[in-house]
């Protein structure tokens, strides 16, 4: 395969020549806002005169975000603040909002008035949910909650819904540009983010990571041990690295479902260090990872 064949799709630009301006905060809007920059479009986000509440709660995870992007600030009340939004929206092809509609109407920013206005711009929405549970309040934590990913007491490890929901509506504004390219008009997309938690949480409801199920703990080659100095997780999920493992074990028996097998694999790993493991794991091709304890 000639050598230009693989790197150059690291850098695709699908969204060259398109601009993106985003009046969404928190989050979602400014991580979607981010990835379509990466992918080629020049991005302008109009915060409000009190900044981006995001940068109160983390300034590294404020200027990681938005680096790259254009920042104006821009008061939306006032009659001066919105010349300034439809001077910028004149020329744009994609509008990212994460207002709730009742705040959107109230700025005339609704699709029926934006649309009315500039026909061949398109909107990408970000609420919290669908239809008319938009006016709900809420946050990463409520929608995967709803969708079965809080299981206990501790908080999540990271923020599923809102780095999904980002995900969508970056997909979205691709969708939009797909749709100007075929000379279809602007339209209006709408990302809920309880929906990303869904999409999210399917192989849970499918059963997979139930502790039931195959990767879910069930599994003896897909699980995190201890070993002795620290912990490990295993993933030979796939018969032969099973296989490998339960030979480098000691292990004669290959049904990983059962209970002596996961008793007699966490010995075996829990006497040994996790230089021993990587080893092996390069030795013996098996995937695993070690971790500090």
């Amino acid at each position: 395969m000639p050598s230009s064949a693989s790197p150059a799709n690291d850098h695709a630009t699908p969204l060259e020549g398109v601009r993106v301006v985003s009046l969404a905060l928190n989050l979602p809007g400014p991580a979607a806002l981010l990835r379509c920059r990466e992918m080629g479009a020049t991005c302008l986000k109009l915060e409000p005169p009190g900044g981006d509440p995001m940068g109160l709660y983390n300034r590294p995870a404020y200027a990681a975000l938005h680096a790259g992007i254009e920042i104006r600030a821009v008061d939306l009340k006032t009659e001066a603040g919105q010349q300034q939004l439809h001077a910028e929206l004149a020329t744009t092809d994609v509008l990212l909002t994460s207002f709730r509609p009742s705040a959107l109407g109230k700025l005339k920013l609704d699709w029926a008035t934006l649309h009315a206005r500039y026909p061949a711009l398109s909107q990408v929405a970000i609420v919290g949910a669908p239809g008319e549970r938009a006016e709900e309040p809420g946050h990463d934590l409520t929608y995967l909650a709803e969708s079965g990913l809080v299981t206990g007491i501790e908080l999540p490890p990271t923020l599923y819904a809102d780095m999904g929901g980002a995900l969508l509506a970056s997909e979205a504004v691709l969708k939009a540009v797909l749709r100007r390219s075929r000379k279809a008009g602007g339209a209006y997309f709408e990302v809920a983010l309880n929906a990303s938690a869904d999409w999210l949480a399917l192989p849970r409801t499918w059963g997979l990571t139930q502790p039931s199920g195959t990767v879910g703990g069930a599994h003896a080659g897909y699980r995190v041990y201890s070993c002795a100095d620290g912990r490990v997780a295993v993933a030979a999920l796939e018969p032969h690295f099973a296989a490998r493992l339960c030979e480098a074990a000691g292990i004669a028996s290959r049904d990983m479902t059962t209970p002596a097998t996961h008793e007699a694999l966490a010995a075996w790993l829990a006497a040994r260090t996790r230089a021993e493991l990587e080893a092996m794991s390069r030795t013996r091709d098996v995937p695993l990872l070690t971790l500090a304890g």
